[in-house]
């Protein structure tokens, strides 16, 4: 990739052996590792830290203060809020290597996630399903749904604009 077909600012630091695709813009701070595959058109905003493996798809907007680490797989036009959260081990503990108990977890085409919401692990988001802010994600979520609260519930249903078209009692 040539650095020309990407923009990134000068206080980014991206590893080689990442890939970057055209007109993907990268903001300040952000560290893009290596082996991490980001797609074109994506805007990856200021403090983010994409790791080794996680991958982007074309059109991806993330948004400051987030990390995307390795087993995470964002499809095309995946919109991640301000400082939202992924995991990537179910029992994490400082003293006990677990890189490869990591799980997957797929966002697929089209679907938000809010501000300051939490995925936790292994689980799917599906095709422009919209996460409320706040909200933490512990279970697998249709296409469509909206999610919100602690633990996250589905409240209706929004369409591909994400408007609610349907609320649940």
């Amino acid at each position: 990739m040539n650095e020309k077909d990407y923009r990134a600012h000068p206080t980014a630091i991206i590893d080689e052996g990442a890939t970057i695709g055209a007109g993907t813009t990268i903001w300040h701070f952000s560290h893009i590792m290596s082996g991490a595959v980001i797609g074109k058109n994506c805007n990856i905003g200021q403090n983010v830290v994409i790791s080794p493996q996680a991958i982007l798809g074309d059109n991806v907007k993330v948004q400051n203060n987030v990390s995307v680490y390795t087993g995470v797989v964002c499809e095309d036009d995946v919109f991640l809020g301000p400082s939202c959260v992924f995991t990537n081990v179910i029992n994490p503990r400082s003293f006990i290597s677990r890189k490869e108990e990591f799980q997957p977890t797929v966002v697929k085409k089209g679907a938000s996630i809010g501000a300051n919401a939490t995925i936790v692990c292994g689980i799917t988001i599906g095709e422009y399903a919209l996460i409320g802010a706040g909200s933490v994600v512990t279970k697998d979520v249709p296409a469509y749904a909206l999610i919100v609260g602690n633990p996250g519930r589905q409240t209706g249903w929004v369409d591909k604009e994400g408007n609610t078209v349907y609320s649940i009692k």
